[in-house]
């Protein structure tokens, strides 16, 4: 009994301890890109960002954050050990992600193209950035109606795009090994089903949670359902704390 509740509290953080591994290659290919530029090293893969490197820096600074701190955000243990973190946290960790995605879409549209990123692979960063934008906004509209669940999922989402630079590393040395160096149609494919791969896990769990805990999720939907009855009956009258807090 004491082995298996000894495993229940270390596996959260062994999760998110791999979470972070998988984000270390591409924080770690960022940092030295951001070194070069600041050094005045010119690559093929560096010399587009040179005319504005600050969307860069940004990017890679942002990402880091969110990827790193955010691993921290899903272990249940935490959060109830240090509620006040995880809600500080939380609000720099939504800009940093908004920042991130916000970056990489400028990224996209402004910088000139490398060889092998033909149109599809430049509709999906588009597509994965706009997803990550709108699933933290609904993340924090959720917190805001106290709506705790709802709000867990659609930031849980918004991380699996936001590790999805980690993931594409994984797939594309894993695809490179059995296949050799893929074209333009198949990095484009790789980077596409690294970003689908997150997105099925945290569905998985999303899932998973809702089964573990229906009651929890029963009873904000309830709380939520009451509250916009209230509103709706009494247009004039003010709740306290009507919003909730922030994350």
């Amino acid at each position: 009994m004491g082995l298996e509740q000894s495993k229940m509290r270390t596996a959260p953080w062994l999760v998110a301890l791999s979470l972070m591994l998988v984000s270390a290659i591409p924080i770690a290919v960022g940092i030295y890109v951001i070194v070069e530029l600041a050094a005045g090293r010119v690559r093929p893969v560096t010399i587009r960002h040179i005319a504005s490197p600050s969307p860069v820096v940004l990017h890679v600074l942002a990402a880091a954050a969110f990827a790193t701190l955010g691993a921290l955000q899903f272990v249940a243990a935490f959060r109830r050990q240090s509620p006040g973190w995880h809600r500080g946290v939380g609000r720099v960790l939504m800009m940093c992600g908004l920042i991130a995605g916000l970056s990489g879409m400028w990224m996209t549209l402004f910088h000139q193209r490398l060889p092998d990123t033909n149109d599809l692979l430049f509709a999906i960063r588009l597509v994965f950035s706009s997803a990550m934008l709108v699933f933290i906004v609904l993340g924090f509209a959720a917190i805001r109606r106290r709506n705790v669940p709802q709000h867990r999922a659609w930031m849980m989402r918004a991380y699996a795009i936001g590790l999805g630079a980690g993931t594409q590393a994984l797939v594309s040395m894993a695809a490179e090994g059995v296949a050799g160096a893929p074209d333009q149609m198949g990095k484009a494919l790789l980077m596409g089903t690294a970003w689908l791969i997150n997105l099925a896990i945290a569905e998985l769990v999303v899932r998973r949670a809702r089964q573990w805990h229906p009651v929890q999720e029963l009873s904000a939907n309830a709380a939520h359902s009451a509250l916009a009855s209230r509103n709706l009956s009494s247009p004039n009258s003010a709740l306290p704390n009507q919003q909730g807090p922030t994350l």
